[in-house]
């Protein structure tokens, strides 16, 4: 009995169960039903939405403007700290494209430290991440305060980046509250998918870096354009000088290295259908996307040439004028000059409407591509030395009246090894400075003789150091009293340096006081026909055989063959003077007037040759005026 009612009751339960379930989802289907034009269907209430998704389009709006930054400045949004070049080194850290300063992935410091600074895509994430934060609370509302709306968006709790090669992700959670009249909103979790290639561009641009860095293949076309368009390597039949005007020779290097750079590609699928003449400017790169390198005059460069006499490269002939040489009876002149260049590159990646960018430094260094980047930044061309600088020196510069000299660059050089130190104030700099006994202390200042002063740093010390001002003078070369203006070369050779100028087309020249000696060469016209001869030579060579393990020669005979040439420019005239320039004639006097005599102008190789003897003897006549 007991069991029966307790059955009873059990099923009672059931029934009430099922009824309380059955009358709860009616009513949210009459709820669901009622509501319905109220919502859409992620459950934001439909007068919501349109808020919402201006929302969601700010935090698309500012993806999209971060990636563009990370695009043009090399992976950076937050631009690493600015480091400045030197005389030495002239890169920054940072290359000025158009008022856009771009991080250089690598470059040379201005202490001669190799630099990279190429970012990881995680690190392009972060720094993406961090701007859609702070300009997430920026997004504009206004239209939708006038209509009644309170909109609070809350500061970013999370961020989570993520670049594809297709898109980039955003998750953020941020607290976003909405709310009119009696409804109100609150999401926190906001999810969206941008379209954009930057992760296939940075995964381009990384492959066109690494290749460069483990072939240096611009510095192997910097060299290529050096050979092509200066004065390298050479010898020329003439028995005149060969002369080149330093800073012509670099703008034509300029103007050719920025044709040139422009005019390299990499591989693309109508390779097979490319000139062979054009294939020169075609690396073997494939990657997604268009490549383009660029180059401009009107960046930063640094050019250096040796031997050098101010900014005149000056080859002077050999045969005729040397002792043992002019029974050869002909002139050649050989020419051998070192170059260090330096010089930035941009490489842009295109890929639909998207541009990727960074920037990077060419160097050639002693007519050589630099050596490839090791894995961790090294010294470059600097030894330790001058990392060592725990010395303090007061270095004091003046002119000869004793003025102090302000913005004098000082260096100092230690077993051939030179280390920036700094730049005067009022005169004076103190600096620390690396130990090094017999150093050499070198200033420069702009209208000042460059100087050297032997200083042994071993201990806090304070040094003066006398720079000799600049005098640009006119000169005037006279032939027997009569002004010439035809082809010569006019010298003042000092112990410290030497200044030639190429005259007529030159006739200013800048001098300090001091000794020199006065080179002046005369050239005019002339018609030599040397006839090509030839010379047997014999040397002494092993025998072959037992002979040449015994330690028994022979002589081996060759004929060496000189072909002809013609001679139109010979030594006609000039002579040479040592001369005291002192520093009342360069400060009261503008023109340098030197007078010389004439030569016969030569006719055959014999009379050349008598030319060369004469003019050792032949004095000068050198009077300011």
């Amino acid at each position: 009995m007991v069991l029966e009612e307790v059955k009873t009751q059990s099923k009672r339960s059931q029934i009430t169960i099922f009824f309380i379930f059955a009358l709860l989802l009616v009513a949210a289907v009459i709820i669901i039903f009622l509501a319905r034009d109220n919502f859409n269907i992620g459950g934001i209430p439909s007068n919501m939405e349109p808020v919402y998704n201006t929302f969601l389009t700010c935090l698309e709006e500012e993806t999209l403007t971060g990636i563009s930054i990370l695009e043009s400045q090399g992976g950076y949004i937050e631009l690493p700290d600015f480091i400045s070049g030197s005389s030495y080194m002239p890169f920054s850290s940072q290359l000025d494209f158009f008022g856009n300063a771009i991080p250089y992935w690598y470059y040379v410091s201005g202490n001669g430290i190799e630099k990279e600074q190429v970012p990881s895509k995680s690190e392009m994430e972060i720094e993406l991440g961090n701007f859609i934060k702070s300009e997430l609370r920026n997004c504009d509302f206004e239209n939708y305060y006038d209509e009644g709306f309170e909109i609070l968006v809350g500061d970013v709790k999370d961020i989570d980046v993520d670049i594809r090669d297709e898109n980039v992700q955003i998750k953020v959670r941020s607290d976003l509250n909405i709310v009119k009249g009696e409804e109100s909103l609150s999401v926190g979790n906001h999810d969206i998918s941008v379209s954009s290639k930057i992760g296939t561009l940075y995964n381009s641009a990384r492959e066109v870096y690494d290749y460069e860095q483990d072939n240096l293949f611009l510095e192997d076309y910097a060299i290529d354009t050096l050979r092509l368009y200066a004065p390298v390597d050479g010898v020329e039949l003439t028995c005149s000088p060969l002369t080149w005007n330093a800073q012509e020779v670099f703008t034509n290097l300029r103007d050719a290295i920025e044709s040139n750079t422009l005019a390299i590609k990499t591989r693309g699928d109508d390779f097979s259908l490319t000139s062979e003449e054009n294939k020169y400017f075609i690396k073997d790169i494939t990657v997604d996307g268009d490549v383009r390198f660029l180059n401009s005059r009107e960046w930063v460069y640094s050019f250096e040439v040796s031997p050098s006499e101010e900014d005149i490269l000056v080859a002077r002939p050999l045969g005729a004028n040397q002792q043992g040489l002019g029974i050869l009876g002909f002139c050649y002149v050989p020419y051998h000059y070192v170059y260090d260049i330096k010089y930035p590159i941009l490489v842009q990646i295109f890929l639909d409407d998207e541009i990727f960018q960074f920037p990077l430094a060419v160097i050639v260094q002693g007519n050589n591509p630099r050596k490839a980047l090791e894995t961790s930044a090294v010294d470059f061309q600097l030894p330790e030395i001058c990392e060592q600088k725990n010395t303090e020196v007061q270095v004091n510069v003046y002119d000869i009246q004793l003025n102090p000299i302000d913005k004098v660059d000082v260096s100092y050089v230690c077993f051939g090894t030179k280390c920036h130190i700094g730049e005067t104030s009022s005169g004076t700099l103190k600096e620390n400075f690396p130990q090094c006994i017999n150093g050499d202390i070198l200033v420069k200042a702009n209208g000042y003789e460059e100087t050297r002063l032997q200083y042994s740093v071993v201990q806090n010390g304070k040094v003066d150091v006398i720079a000799d001002k600049l005098y640009e003078k006119n000169v005037v070369l006279k032939i027997d009293n009569a002004e010439y203006n035809g082809q010569a070369t006019i010298s003042f050779i000092s112990d410290s340096n030497t200044k030639t100028i190429v005259y007529p087309e030159q006739k200013k020249i800048e001098l300090s006081a001091g000794q020199y000696e006065v080179q002046v060469y005369i050239y005019k016209n002339s018609t030599i026909n040397l006839r090509a001869t030839s010379r047997e030579e014999c040397i002494e060579v092993p025998r072959s055989g037992i002979g040449g393990i015994l330690g028994l020669t022979e002589d081996k005979c060759f004929t060496i063959e000189f072909p002809s040439q013609i001679i139109s420019n010979a030594l006609s005239g000039g002579g040479k003077q040592k001369y005291y320039v002192a520093e009342s004639e360069l400060s009261n006097f503008n023109t340098i007037e030197i007078n010389s005599r004439p030569l016969q102008t030569p006719k055959s190789i014999e009379e050349l040759q008598n030319n060369y003897a004469l003019f050792e003897d032949r004095g000068l006549s050198i009077n300011f005026k």
